[in-house]
């Protein structure tokens, strides 16, 4: 697995949360298990007390995003750095699964899920993914939804660094009203020449 894969762990959690709508649901413990992408040990551990420290976690993730999307690297990387001080990672060598043609292991590099809760799991490994992601592809590629009333975080994977928004449904919506806005303005602005 690529290091930086883990940093859609990060999106996950900070898109648990919607604030301008005011949903929220990082609720339970069924909640916290199910931003793990498989069943590891570190879902197994998590319990009640992980559903307010995730939270906090989301709170600071966002941090992230938003000033990487204001444009404040030194800030978003400042966040993040000391996310990554409080949730260091164990890195694992691996070559489970996809041999090589010879029928080698191809050795790649995880991240072991010894952690003591399923907080520090998860926050270790989605910081670190986020910071791998950060510094292979930039500041710039964390943004957060320009579509209101979505603010949900993503990261902008295209070619052209040109995405703004989170999901196909969120740009059709900004477009479609965006298009609306323009068509009242030239009905408004024809009704007025006409008098």
């Amino acid at each position: 697995m690529e290091l930086a894969s883990y940093a859609d762990l990060a999106v996950r959690l900070v898109n648990t949360e919607e604030p301008e709508r005011g949903t929220d649901s990082l609720t339970s413990v069924d909640a916290v298990r199910a931003l793990f992408s498989d069943s590891s040990r570190a879902a197994a551990l998590a319990d009640e007390s992980d559903v307010p420290r995730l939270r906090a976690v989301r709170t600071r993730l966002r941090g992230v995003f938003e000033a990487a999307a204001e444009g404040d690297e030194v800030r978003a990387v400042d966040l993040l750095n000391s996310l990554l001080m409080e949730y260091p990672v164990s890195p694992l060598v691996s070559g489970h699964d996809y041999p090589d043609a010879a029928g080698r292991p191809r050795w790649h590099l995880h991240l072991a899920d010894n952690s003591p809760t399923a907080t520090a799991h998860f926050s270790a490994v989605a910081c670190m993914g986020l910071a791998v992601h950060l510094t292979e592809l930039g500041a710039d590629r964390l943004g957060i939804c320009q579509a209101a009333p979505c603010r949900n975080a993503y990261l902008d994977t295209s070619t052209n660094r040109s995405r703004r928004y989170c999901s196909d449904r969120c740009a059709t919506r900004a477009n479609v009203a965006a298009y609306r806005a323009r068509k009242r303005q030239e009905a408004e602005a024809a009704l007025h020449s006409g008098n």
